[in-house]
């Protein structure tokens, strides 16, 4: 223990001797303490990079920070390439070589540096409507405050772009900064999060005290879901304190001029709801699928810088290309390209023609392999059913070529007579009679897009997952209109309530989420809804009122010239020697659609039979006669006896 003492009070001698030599100039120190302050959020440390551009502020020694840079992402205003400067806060140009080094080397000469290309409002196609909103929005808050003061309005603090993947909401907002020539500071939301303890809410006050010094500034937020997830549905306390502190920053800079928040999301349901109020985020702008003109816009612009040669028609291409969106259509674009090259340069090493170009045929296979992304969560089905392919039924298939193709081919029509559309047809009948062939052939002739699901797909074992797979479905088709949703078996999907017997009454809130979502779609009129069914009794009462299932299409057995007209559908690419089909057809009584078809192949696999054991070897005389048909329907006519 003495020992212990005595080794002490030598420590504190030689401190001692270590301060009076410091004191007379016999030693030199650099002592510096990191003290953090009372808070749990520390008020310095490294911000990494984030964003598009960082810019070093030099310390003056006399601020908390004591001197240390921060680097934040202070985007400059364009400026002449020539000019490789960026904005200070201070509002000085400032070169990034002066900017990272002290004040004494202010004279020394800017780094030459080729700045990245910017995007322009005339690479965004499409969006004409979107884009003018926008420039209202914000351009007018950053650059004309005047004119708001002068009509007593407060400017928008934060918008708020909403749209499916790929309709260009990120290309919007920087082109959008670009064009207005203000500085912006671009961040995805994962980025602001950090693995000590408050340096997630520290990175995001930086960011917003950096965009009022740089005022006019704009704020971009690219997928805001991750940053400021609904409160009540998440469970970690760091996504809860970073709301919280956006939520207060936004309120916070409600007073600084020049600052504007806009923010982008695929999934708006999923952000606090908070944060969606007035004097946040004012304002929520839609990006919707293109239409027609916005597709071809989009078109026009992707292939401005491409050798098309005459036979490229863009304007039939944006007519088949329904449900894309911009990306969709930027990757139609070079799949096009890549098949033009593959066929005009086999190998790698080949010269490149003088003449490269790319036709229409290049699009056609380009057509065949991209599909909207929209719908790539969903079995989509892109028929090529024509009316012609469908034997008989002339009553049902002029009623939906009447009420379906009218509305969604010429719309016009029924806006001058105020007709409206059917929100739902009811294809019902008994099994076999063509039920999803028409729902096929409607799909391909509107030219939409087709989803078909089976009523059982949608069921789950867990509470609540069938409601929202209703839901997602429904969401999908309106983001892909105009779309036909075909559901089979609706019976199963959509029972009568009331009736369930161990099954917790998951059907009952199943048929509750259809009819919500039908009375939904009164304000979507490029989405129709298509069920078939052979029990339309099983079916809720509530299903079949008007307003819903608006048409009740009955889809009976066919008659004797239905009956030949199905017969000669199967059959005109047959080679058919002196067959009497209408002899068949009459000796067909109460068969479908569907065992018409199977008889037609029956009877031409028995000729195939016959022809291989004759041994003959040219398959061009081979013929499809009349007994062997009847060798067909005498098996099938054995079939149905045994299954009555």
């Amino acid at each position: 223990m003495n020992d212990f003492f005595k080794g002490f009070e030598q420590l504190l001698e030689l401190a001692k001797t270590l301060e009076e030599k410091a004191e007379n100039g016999e030693l030199k120190t650099d002592i510096r303490v990191n003290a953090r302050g009372l808070g749990n959020i520390p008020r310095q440390g490294n911000i990494p990079d984030i964003g598009v551009s960082h810019l070093r502020t030099p310390g003056t020694g006399s601020d908390d920070d004591d001197g240390i840079s921060e680097e934040v992402i202070v985007t400059p205003p364009p400026a002449d390439a020539s000019k490789s400067s960026v904005a200070a806060p201070t509002g000085e140009s400032v070169s990034p070589a002066e900017a990272s080094s002290s004040p004494a080397a202010a004279s020394s000469e800017p780094e030459q540096s080729v700045p990245p290309a910017m995007p322009s409002l005339q690479d965004v196609g499409g969006l004409a409507p979107v884009i003018q909103e926008l420039k209202e929005l914000i351009e007018i808050p950053l650059k004309r405050p005047d004119v708001l003061n002068k009509l007593g309005l407060e400017p928008p603090r934060g918008v708020m772009l909403v749209g499916p993947p790929g309709t260009g909401k990120t290309l919007t907002a920087r082109s959008l900064a670009e064009e207005l020539g203000v500085s912006y500071i671009a961040i995805v939301g994962p980025e602001i999060m950090g693995k000590y303890y408050g340096e997630a809410e520290g990175r995001l006050r930086k960011v917003f005290e950096k965009a009022a010094k740089s005022a006019p500034c704009l704020i971009f937020i690219d997928e805001i879901d991750s940053l400021a997830p609904d409160r009540s549905k998440v469970e970690g306390e760091v996504e809860k304190r970073l709301v919280a502190q956006l939520l207060s920053l936004m309120d916070g800079f409600a007073k600084t001029q020049g600052v504007v928040v806009l923010a982008a999301t695929n999934q708006p349901n999923h952000i606090d709801p908070a944060l969606r109020r007035p004097g946040r985020l004012d304002r929520e702008v839609q990006f919707r699928v293109p239409d027609r003109a916005g597709r071809l816009e989009i078109l026009q612009i992707q292939t401005r810088e491409m050798p098309l040669d005459a036979t490229v028609n863009l304007a039939a291409i944006a007519d088949v290309a329904v449900g894309m969106v911009g990306a969709d259509i930027k990757a139609l674009c070079q799949k096009a390209a890549y098949f033009a090259l593959r066929r005009q340069v086999p190998a790698l090493n080949d010269p490149i023609p003088a003449d490269l170009h790319i036709s229409q045929t290049d699009f056609a296979a380009a057509l065949k392999e991209i599909k909207p992304s929209v719908l790539r969560s969903v079995e989509v089905e892109a028929p090529a059913v024509a009316w012609d392919d469908i034997g008989g039924l002339a009553n049902a298939k002029r009623t939906l070529q009447e009420s379906v193709e009218g509305v969604l081919l010429y719309p016009e029509l029924y806006q001058q007579t105020g007709a409206t559309a059917p929100r739902g047809i009811l294809l019902w009948g008994p099994p076999g009679t063509g039920k999803t062939l028409l729902a096929k052939a409607v799909a391909a002739q509107a030219r939409a897009n087709f989803i078909a699901v089976n009523g059982p797909e949608l069921m789950s074992r867990w509470v609540g997952a069938a409601e929202q797979a209703v839901r997602e479905l429904f969401i999908k088709a309106r983001q892909a209109a105009p779309c036909v949703i075909f559901i089979d078996e609706i019976d199963t999907l959509a029972p009568a309530r009331g009736q369930y017997q161990g099954d917790s009454g998951v059907s009952d809130r199943v048929v509750g989420q259809l009819l919500t979502e039908l009375d939904g779609l009164q304000d979507s009129t490029d989405v129709l809804l298509v069920g078939a069914t052979n029990r339309r009794t099983a079916l809720d009462p509530a299903l079949l009122r008007a307003g819903r299932l608006d048409l009740q299409i009955e889809v009976d057995l066919p008659t004797a010239a239905s009956r030949l007209a199905i017969l000669q559908v199967h059959n005109s690419d047959r080679p058919l020697a002196d067959v009497d089909l209408a002899a068949i057809a009459a000796q067909t009584e109460g068969w479908n659609g569907a065992d018409l078809a199977l008889l037609s192949n029956q009877a031409a696999l028995t000729a195939i039979r016959e022809y291989r054991a004759s041994g003959a070897d040219d398959p061009t005389q081979i013929h499809i006669q009349p007994q062997h048909f009847q060798a067909a329907l005498a098996v099938l006519q054995r079939q149905k006896q045994l299954k009555e």
